[in-house]
């Protein structure tokens, strides 16, 4: 057996596969990856890639909204 709790499988993960802890993980590593790119590609814009960054920057708004929601549902109700 594995000592990461996240290689022993289904039954004993502390992520489950689908879970929502796990999709914002994986928005906010795509989230990183995209401003990265984006980065990378501001330095070097050239007019036929201004399409492309459009695209990049819109998919990372729609990723950092997603993650703020998902964020908000996952937060810890506060008591009355």
């Amino acid at each position: 057996m594995s000592d990461s709790p996240l290689l022993d499988g289904p039954a004993s993960s502390g992520l489950e596969l689908h879970s929502p802890q796990r999709q914002l993980i994986e928005w906010q590593m795509e989230h990183a990856d995209l401003n990265a790119l984006i980065d990378q590609a501001s330095a070097t814009v050239t007019p036929h890639d201004e399409l492309r960054m459009r695209r990049m920057k819109k998919r990372r708004l729609a990723l950092r909204d997603q993650i703020a929601a998902l964020q908000l549902r996952l937060a810890p109700k506060e008591p009355a």
